[in-house]
């Protein structure tokens, strides 16, 4: 039988999460870590199995916000080399981000540094969600920059963690709250070679067009004004796909 996504988060991750911390941690009990996640597993949902590692953390971690973070920042090992391998090599810091999900608004500007940095080796978009509800154009104006980094996967992130209706989270408007830095990044990622980017500007335009397909169209018109490349043409098929 094939393993459940959800049994990725067992006892045998908190181990692995354990050990990681232990290197970088000298007050860290890896053990009572272990223990504590081992015995309230359950039948826990895949969500709830990233909410019960967030509170471990809580618990085992010593210190404040700011003190776990930088643990964190030193467990994070090398990036990704390519825009694939990300659920491959970094599914383990996935409660790592649920952890700053959760905390995040401790330390808004920690947690947006933070937040780059995981996203090169696993993603961030979720973690991002609370700092976008707190301060959308803020948050906003800093994703107009990062759709312009070198790495694929801040870019690919400027733009997914933005959706209206990202999978796996609570809609959120902002791109339509502050339209005209959702549509800079947009257009700062209309070319992108990557698929991967490429994808999520179309689930963009897609979630926009089923909230408010005028604004969707008023992106659509302008690049197809402005000679539409092989890339921002299949990023506007995507972005149609739901239209009938």
């Amino acid at each position: 039988m094939a393993k459940k996504f959800k049994d990725y988060y067992d006892t045998d991750c908190a181990r692995l999460l354990a050990q990681k911390i232990s290197i970088v941690s000298a007050n860290f009990d890896a053990d009572d870590f272990i223990d504590y996640i081992a015995s309230n597993l359950g039948e826990r949902s895949f969500s709830e199995r990233q909410e019960l590692f967030a509170e471990a953390f809580s618990r085992y971690l010593k210190g404040s916000y700011e003190e776990i973070i930088e643990t964190f920042f030193q467990i994070l090992g090398p990036e990704l080399e390519t825009a694939e391998g990300m659920f491959t090599f970094g599914w383990w810091l996935w409660p790592i981000g649920k952890y700053v999900e959760i905390n995040g608004l401790q330390n808004y500007d920690l947690s947006l540094q933070f937040i780059y940095e995981l996203t090169k080796r696993f993603t961030g978009e979720f973690a991002m969600r609370p700092l976008i509800a707190h301060a959308p154009k803020k948050t906003m104006e800093a994703l107009v920059e990062w759709s312009t980094d070198e790495n694929v996967h801040v870019r690919r992130l400027s733009s997914e963690c933005m959706r209206i209706r990202l999978p796996w989270a609570k809609k959120s408007y902002a791109a339509i709250e502050e339209f005209d830095l959702f549509k800079e990044v947009l257009g700062n990622l209309k070319n992108d070679p990557y698929k991967f980017v490429q994808k999520s500007v179309g689930n963009n335009l897609n979630d926009l067009m089923k909230e408010k397909p005028d604004l969707a169209n008023e992106i659509i018109s302008e690049w197809e004004q402005d000679e539409p490349g092989k890339a921002t043409l299949w990023i506007i098929k995507h972005g149609k796909r739901s239209l009938k």
